[in-house]
C-alpha cells in the first residue's frame, strides 16, 4: 500500500468531527448503536478482533500461533498489533488497557 494512502490525516475535519462524535458517546448502548448505524457488521467484527487479540497480547501468555488459532486473526495482523500496543508513537492500545486495568 502507498505510504501516503496508509497514513491518517487527523487534521482533517471529517476526522477530528468523527472523532468528536465518538466522544459525545456516553455509555456502550450508545456506542453500540452508533457503530452498527456507521460500520458494517464485518467493520464491527474486524475492530473486536483486533482488540481481542490486543488483550491477549497483554497477557503475554500466548504465543501469536495461538492466538491465531484462537481467534482466526492472521499472524501479520497479530505482530502489526503487538508492534502498535509496545513501541508505536500512537500509545492508543496502551492507553485504554492502562485505563480498563485501573477501573478492574
Amino acid at each position: 500500500m502507498n505510504k501516503r494512502h496508509s497514513q491518517l490525516n487527523t487534521n482533517d475535519a471529517a476526522v477530528r468531527d468523527l472523532f468528536t462524535a465518538l466522544l459525545s458517546l456516553e455509555n456502550t448502548d450508545e456506542i453500540e448503536r452508533f457503530l452498527k448505524d456507521l460500520c458494517t457488521p464485518q467493520e464491527i467484527k474486524a475492530l473486536a478482533e483486533r482488540w481481542r487479540v490486543c488483550r491477549l497480547l497483554d497477557q503475554e501468555e500466548l504465543s501469536y500461533r495461538e492466538i491465531n488459532q484462537l481467534t482466526g486473526a492472521s499472524v501479520a495482523t497479530i505482530g502489526r498489533i503487538a508492534r502498535f500496543l509496545r513501541t508505536e508513537p500512537h500509545r492508543g492500545y496502551q492507553l485504554v488497557l492502562q485505563k480498563m486495568h485501573r477501573k478492574s
